[in-house]
């Protein structure tokens, strides 16, 4: 895996370690000395660094404020929401010594930050004044990676943020959740030019220690759906053990009302996936650390032809463009142009003295490979211009992908073949979890999202007569039933039923409402 070769694996062919070689030679990780852990590079951390500041703006605009946490959480202190523990417990890194001396309580290394905030937020939070509580956090998480590690998506250690909020109502946190979905949707499509499908998780898949996990989906070029980013409503599960509460202006004491959310860098690993191509990386350019290089053609008359590069650049600049000179001497242009391919910078400029003459410059979009000339003294408005038309075709080109990969499924023997061709599969479910895991066993697909109906807001297949529009209760009756789930050797019969039958189950044909979204996942 020299750098100096390339990428040498297909995407279509061997996407693993297509993204391997990506991710190396791009230079935007590097392996640690530790098993399971990465090292961020320049371009791989300006990458995050983006991300870091469209949230924060979109954050502050929330009134939510940013905080700092320690990395260690005593064991007492994690074991008190039970439920919670229970579904990290496997993850935990422990330390038990300082120096050569064991310490008493053991410290977590921390795998997420709900059970140290809240204890810490019952001291800061007395009454009705002091809610909303509005905290965001930027900092690593640490979880043991039993599988293989695969970088920005399966680490041991992993950049993300993790916002915590508290609430004096129930309405107010949950519009919190649903806000802050939105805001996550909105980055990952108009800044690193991802679709996502906005909706619910399983109660079986949400988050452990929440009432219900609200997520963002995408599907990615290898036919595995990608968790893009999740917003947790909390209710009291946590309030209630930490005792979190505050007084209202009559001095009644309530306990309160709370919801968590985040993202990591998984989301870079799934713009690398969705756009990168067999010569490297693609990058969208309102994340890439350079929007555009010029590489000077200068074998003869140098100095003409850098004076024309040093006021392009200029004008670059004045525009707001990331722009960097390649006047590498050592390198000939062919190989500069091959590097930063590999590299993924949106837009290639070349100079060259008959281009001084001509008063143009050669321009070449990474993402299509199209060449256009553009005068001089255009620079700055027409490659501003190409590189928000490039940022739109490319989500243009990714929804494409998505719609292609998104398929309607009616009978379970087409669903089992479907899964093993990857994509999401959007089948009706009876809401039973015992279907659920059944499915799971025997396709290996498993319920990614619920979406949300496009023009109601709530869970496609919820009642409008519900206690709450966002449950997806077609398949409460049924699963109140104590009825077992059909073997799979009854699965042909059951697709004969379900032929016609309106809307049943994908897996058992009883009655049902609820159309997830299942696939495969990372």
């Amino acid at each position: 895996m020299s750098e100096e070769i390339g990428i040498t694996a297909s995407k279509s062919d061997n996407f693993s370690d297509w993204y391997t070689q990506v991710v190396l030679k791009a230079k935007l990780v590097d392996y640690a000395p530790v098993k399971g852990l990465i090292v961020l590079r320049p371009d791989g951390y300006s990458i995050w660094e983006s991300i870091r500041t469209v949230l924060d703006r979109r954050f502050s605009q929330r009134g939510i404020r940013n905080g700092f946490l320690p990395t260690l959480i005593p064991e007492s202190l994690l074991k008190k929401e039970e439920e919670h523990f229970s579904g990290f417990d496997p993850e935990v890194f422990w330390v038990t010594h300082s120096g050569t001396s064991k310490i008493g309580d053991r410290l977590a290394l921390r795998p997420t930050s709900e059970t140290l905030a809240y204890s810490l937020y019952a001291k800061w939070i007395q009454s009705w004044r002091d809610l909303p509580l509005k905290i965001n956090f930027w900092n690593t998480a640490l979880r043991a990676e039993i599988k293989g590690t695969k970088p920005f998506l399966r680490t041991s250690e992993f950049l993300w943020q993790e916002g915590h909020t508290v609430h004096s109502t129930q309405e107010e946190a949950r519009t919190e959740v649903s806000e802050i979905l939105d805001i996550y949707k909105r980055t990952i499509s108009e800044d690193l030019a991802i679709p996502t499908i906005p909706g619910r998780k399983s109660d079986k898949e949400k988050f452990v220690g929440a009432v219900y996990t609200t997520t963002v989906e995408s599907i990615m070029p290898d036919g595995k759906a990608l968790q893009m980013g999740t917003s947790h409503f909390l209710g009291q599960n946590f309030s209630k053990p930490f005792q979190v509460k505050f007084a209202d202006k009559d001095n009644v004491e309530h306990h309160t009302w709370q919801t968590s959310w985040g993202v990591s860098w998984r989301l870079v690993g799934a713009m690398i996936m969705i756009h990168g191509d067999d010569k490297g990386l693609v990058l969208p350019p309102r994340v890439a650390p350079v929007q555009a290089v010029i590489i000077p053609i200068a074998m003869k008359e140098k100095a003409a032809v850098m004076a024309a590069v040093d006021g392009i650049r200029r004008s670059l600049e004045s525009a707001g463009i990331r722009i960097h000179v390649d006047d590498r001497d050592e390198f000939t242009p062919g190989y500069k142009f091959n590097d930063w391919e590999l590299k993924g910078v949106p837009i290639r400029i070349e100079i060259g003295p008959r281009d001084v003459v001509k008063q143009r410059m050669i321009t070449v979009t990474r993402y299509n490979g199209s060449k256009s000339e553009v005068e001089f003294a255009d620079a700055g408005r027409t490659i501003t211009d190409m590189l928000d038309g490039i940022q739109q075709q490319m989500l243009n080109r990714a929804e494409e992908m998505l719609a292609d990969r998104t398929v309607r499924i009616d009978s379970y023997d087409a669903f089992k073949k479907a899964a093993e061709s990857g994509g999401f599969l959007s089948a009706y479910w009876c809401n039973r979890p015992e279907c659920e895991q059944k499915i799971k066993d025997e396709t290996g697909a498993e319920i990614r999202v619920i979406p949300f109906d496009e023009k109601t807001g709530h869970l496609q297949g919820a009642g409008s007569g519900s206690e709450d529009p966002d449950t997806c209760d077609g398949g409460k009756d049924a699963a109140r039933s104590n009825d077992t789930v059909q073997d799979a050797g009854e699965n042909a019969a059951r697709d004969a039923d379900a032929k016609g039958a309106g809307k049943r189950c994908i897996f058992c044909n009883r009655d049902a409402s609820c159309m997830p979204l299942f696939a495969r996942g990372y």
